[in-house]
């Protein structure tokens, strides 16, 4: 489970903090690996390995299971900083503790790791650690880090998903310096972040445009408000959302093109692409109005890393200096549409505002066509919160209709209300 930190107005803050430090003697996180009668881990190939070899390296114990499609898609990023560190001969280990339905997914799952393993039949040691380690989510990577050169005590950080997504190999070893070395590289590029930092490469200078299969220099964009959208030709959610993107942003081109201020600005979109070949980068690319990074360019991945994109579409805005607005574009298009520009902060808290006056004209409860449960009017002030849409199924907050019953969602702009008996369940 992903530790989002977000400000009260959705938009996401830049820095990975630790969520959580534990100290405790390594002596009792090494027993907590082995069992009254096991004294060992397991190879990716079945062969046994001492847990006494694990001891003063650092150690990332590993939630996960083969069913859960975030855990696959996390475990490809983790096999390859894995596979760096070990080639760098850093003294680092990961235990594999499964969540998975059978010894079959187990096996299936396992054998595509570098690492180890608690057995799968042990089921008294997963649970221990899964309860020691305050397991809520996965995937969960747990870091335990020796605290001095002496190893005799070990802190653990329960946020490794958050630093490996994040920073992948730089983390290591994982410490609160290190982290802090970071997080303090992190802030020097944020204020010193422009387009061109962002979207140039050392051989190259512009963006693809339709228009002739011209080149647009990454120049012509200083001065706009910019959203890079990083999405797929194969990607469902994006099938949606594209479309919507592409509607809203010909409306704010519209808008600003009838406004008569000289101070008034430009609104362009990027497309990053994470399309599997280059047809179906073209493919895709041909039906959107706005600009792209070339297929398979260098800046794609960065950019991914930079922002902390860990799932599409994702829409990051750019203001006109270059900074970051907000990483939470496409919720502010799904919630506002085109009034969401320039989403900036004050933009949202005047929108906020906005939608809860036009709440207090709404009904207390509804009955909505796709749901056979009466529905009541929440705030993220009572009850509500975060949450995604069981109608158009794109993300909202602030205000919605939902179930008591069963925590059924919709947006109240998605509610088809009809006339129902209210005793009735049909």
């Amino acid at each position: 489970m992903k530790n989002e930190k977000k400000n009260g107005h959705g938009l996401e803050n830049s820095m990975v903090e630790p969520q959580r430090v534990l100290v405790c003697d390594s002596s009792k996180y090494m027993s907590l690996l082995t069992s009254p009668d096991r004294d060992f881990l397991l190879s990716s190939d079945g062969a046994q390995v001492k847990v006494s070899e694990l001891e003063g390296k650092v150690i990332g114990i590993y939630f996960s299971a083969n069913w859960y499609p975030p855990c696959r898609s996390f475990n490809h990023l983790l096999i390859d900083t894995y596979e760096q560190l070990k080639s760098c001969s850093s003294e680092f280990e990961i235990v594999f503790v499964s969540s998975d339905e059978d010894l079959d997914a187990f096996n299936t799952f396992h054998a595509g790791m570098p690492w180890l393993a608690i057995p799968y039949s042990d089921l008294e040691a997963k649970k221990e650690l899964n309860r020691r380690f305050d397991v809520e989510g996965i995937p969960c990577l747990v870091i335990l880090q020796p605290s001095n050169d002496k190893g005799d005590n070990i802190a653990a950080f329960n946020d490794g998903v958050e630093l490996i997504y994040r920073y992948g190999v730089q983390a290591f070893p994982f410490t609160k310096e290190r982290l802090e070395e970071l997080q303090e590289e992190e802030r020097k590029k944020q204020e010193s972040q422009t387009v061109a930092s962002l979207l140039v490469s050392h051989d190259r200078d512009f963006l693809l445009s339709h228009a002739n299969n011209k080149k647009v220099p990454v120049g012509s964009l200083a001065g706009k408000t910019i959203g890079l959208y990083f999405s797929a030709q194969w990607c469902i959610p994006g099938m949606k959302f594209t479309p919507k993107l592409i509607s809203i942003y010909k409306k704010i081109r519209e808008m600003l093109q009838s406004e008569v201020s000289d101070d008034v600005q430009d609104f362009e979109v990027v497309y990053v692409s994470s399309d599997n070949n280059e047809t179906e980068f073209e493919s895709e690319f041909d039906s959107m109005p706005w600009l792209a990074l070339p297929f398979g360019d260098d800046a794609i991945k960065n950019l991914a890393k930079y922002f902390d994109v860990r799932g599409i579409p994702s829409l990051i805005i750019l203001g006109p200096n270059g900074k970051t607005v907000t990483k939470n574009g496409r919720n502010l298009i799904n919630l506002y549409q085109q009034n969401a520009y320039p989403f900036t902060e004050a933009r949202v808290e005047m929108l906020e505002k906005k939608m809860d006056e036009e709440a207090k004209n709404l009904p207390k409860s509804e009955f909505h066509a796709g749901h056979r449960h009466e529905l009541s009017l929440v705030s993220q002030g009572s009850g509500g919160g975060p949450f995604i849409c069981c109608d158009c199924e794109e993300q909202g907050s602030g205000w919605a209709y939902q179930c008591i019953q069963c925590g059924y969602e919709v947006h109240p702009k998605c509610v088809k209300a009809v006339e129902r008996d209210p005793g009735s369940d049909s």
